[in-house]
């Protein structure tokens, strides 16, 4: 075991944003991504503060102190860039009881429900990003600022697990409770870009969503998961699938809605790369995916490209993959603008109108020239050098794709669109130029 170390710049790690906006330094290629949690070993690391910050909120929060365990995956070289960080402890404690104390006064299904209820009175989370402007705010922005980051709803009909047997008829107190550490775990510390939902009448399903990072392929974006907590959690993991739209953006996401997690023991890989029972969470399962899927190069995710990364001919691959996940993840907007998830509504309106101009702005800046994946916030970043300019396909796929979002950012509302959009753009013959 080995502590992680931050001393690094920017340029010699790859970056994956996780909990809470920090940064994980290490190489995360192939389906079993590790995403384990050791409580048993000593040697932990306190995590600073986002290196990145969000424009300045309308209401700040109060941070929690997480310690994170690492470990090394020694790959024969003796650097530090295979560290990682594997779990969570939470070292929060509630009028003098430690968070652990708190689950154990979980009396069963009724105080289940009843917590849950009383959750719809907690203060809402200004979602990240959130553009804020002089204008008079509309209603559109104002149920943006009231959408709660956690909280029990009651209809689940549109649930891709719906059909699935109620666990709630097979052990009903054990299993509650066991579920209800899991809501207040996700209440106390979602990272500001995961919103959940669960639901009163099936304690078994969770639905989560999760806002793309910038500086990856996915920025901007919304992604949906629907989670069922079978009979015999946590001994089993949940199950958890992917709102795809038939479209596979990520070789850890298939178009079917599978996910591709070791965590979920639907990837091969070590003991300590799988689901623990009373040690795994759902915390970890969405971190996991958001830090760990949704990166900043996901085409060494697939095992067998993985040996490529840092040398020319895998580069190169890894920018190609790049525009087609961009591609792919702007009609994944769509879709989601055009038909949002149940309970989830106002969340997706609120949320691209608020980012209509700078998912625009984005993809002008690709039909430009920059390679994708390099935007953030403060500007352009992490530009690989010799790789050459976005190919013609794909500023010509683009300029399609513009057009319909503007239409679809007008719909709900979005002004001064129309000066993002442009031209058809000559398809050359060639892959890329």
């Amino acid at each position: 075991m080995e502590k992680l170390k931050h001393e690094k710049s920017e340029s010699e790690i790859d970056t994956y944003r996780g909990y809470g906006g920090f940064e994980y330094d290490g190489d995360f290629a192939g389906h079993g991504l590790i995403a384990g949690f050791c409580l048993m070993d000593p040697d932990v690391v306190e995590i600073p503060p986002p290196i990145h910050q969000h424009p300045p909120r309308l209401k700040k929060q109060k941070k929690q102190s997480i310690v994170h365990d690492v470990i090394d995956i020694d790959d024969g070289d003796n650097d530090d860039d295979d560290l990682m960080v594997i779990g969570e402890i939470s070292r929060k404690r509630k009028k003098g009881k430690t968070l652990e104390a708190i689950h154990e006064d979980v009396l069963g299904e009724t105080s289940v429900l009843k917590s849950a209820r009383a959750r719809r009175n907690r203060a809402a989370v200004v979602p990240p990003g959130l553009t804020i402007t002089d204008e008079p705010e509309n209603e559109t922005l104002k149920k943006l600022r009231s959408f709660k980051q956690f909280d029990a709803v009651a209809d689940s009909s549109d649930h891709y697990f719906i059909k699935n047997h109620s666990s709630m008829k097979q052990n009903p107190k054990s299993w509650a409770k066991k579920v209800q550490e899991q809501w207040k775990m996700l209440e106390e510390h979602l990272p500001d870009t995961i919103f959940v939902r669960v639901f009163e009448s099936r304690m078994d399903l969770m639905r989560a969503v999760i806002i793309g990072a910038e500086g990856t392929p996915y920025h901007d974006g919304l992604f949906f998961f629907d989670v069922y907590f079978p009979p015999k959690y946590p001994n089993v993991p949940p199950q958890v699938h992917y709102h795809s739209g038939g479209l596979r953006l990520n070789p850890n996401l298939y178009a079917c809605g599978k996910v591709c997690l070791s965590l979920l023991n639907t990837w091969s890989g070590s003991k300590n790369q799988k689901w623990t029972p009373g040690v795994s969470t759902m915390l970890q399962v969405l971190v996991s995916i958001q830090g760990l899927i949704l990166n900043a190069k996901p085409y060494f995710n697939e095992p067998g490209w993985a040996p490529s990364k840092g040398k020319p001919g895998g580069e190169a691959n890894s920018l190609q993959y790049n525009e087609n996940t961009f591609i792919l993840s702007l009609k994944t907007m769509l879709y989601t603008i055009r038909k949002p998830p149940k309970n989830f509504e106002d969340l997706v309106v609120g949320h691209f109108y608020s980012r209509a101009h700078d998912i625009l702005a984005s993809c002008k800046t690709y039909m430009e020239g920059v390679q994708v994946g390099c935007l953030a916030k403060g500007g352009v970043q992490d530009v690989d050098e010799g790789e050459g300019k976005c190919s013609d396909k794909f500023k010509a796929d683009l300029v399609g794709l513009v057009n319909n979002l503007v239409k679809e950012f007008e719909r709900i509302g979005v002004k001064d669109c129309e000066k993002f959009t442009s031209p058809p753009v000559p398809r050359s013959t060639t892959a890329r130029k």
